[in-house]
């Protein structure tokens, strides 16, 4: 039986269900460091599912330094409105121009492959499949495009 405060953790950890962690923590025996690799593990696989699953919806987000002299707008595409409505939805597609402000990569393959910049452990990839797993549908970085004075 896993415990229920190390469920809670690993949940605003990675924003999954309960009974997705609790199932990764019993094949795990418990650990928590191999329950997150499965996890991951499991966040690529869904992606990878749900990846011939046509993109029709999504949202542009934006992000503007505190600064005002860089930002960036981006365009992120999912299967459908319901999605692209969800708060967590919205919260990643600024996140992710956060990310193209802050690092301002040549084109989308290059910014997927980053690390992301609110999480340098994980690729910006790994941070949409994250989201692909947590909300059940295709997520895609369809493009992006960075504005910077100096």
């Amino acid at each position: 039986m896993s415990d229920v405060s190390t469920i809670k953790e690993l949940r605003e950890q990675t924003g999954l269900s309960f009974d997705k962690i609790k199932h990764a923590l019993d094949q795990t025996g418990g650990d928590k460091d191999k329950a997150v690799d499965l996890l991951k593990s499991q966040a690529g696989e869904a992606a990878l599912k749900k990846s011939e699953r046509q993109v029709k919806d999504g949202a542009i987000g934006s992000y503007v330094h505190n600064t005002g002299r860089v930002g960036a707008i981006v365009q992120v595409a999912c299967e459908t409105d319901f999605v692209a409505r969800n708060e967590d939805f919205k919260s990643m597609v600024r996140d992710l121009a956060m990310h193209a402000s802050a690092m301002r990569p040549a084109d989308v393959a290059e910014m997927l492959i980053q690390p992301f910049v609110k999480d340098p452990e994980i690729t910006v990839q790994e941070f949409i499949n994250r989201a692909i797993a947590k909300l059940g549908e295709n997520i895609q970085l369809a493009g992006f495009s960075v504005l910077a004075i100096g």
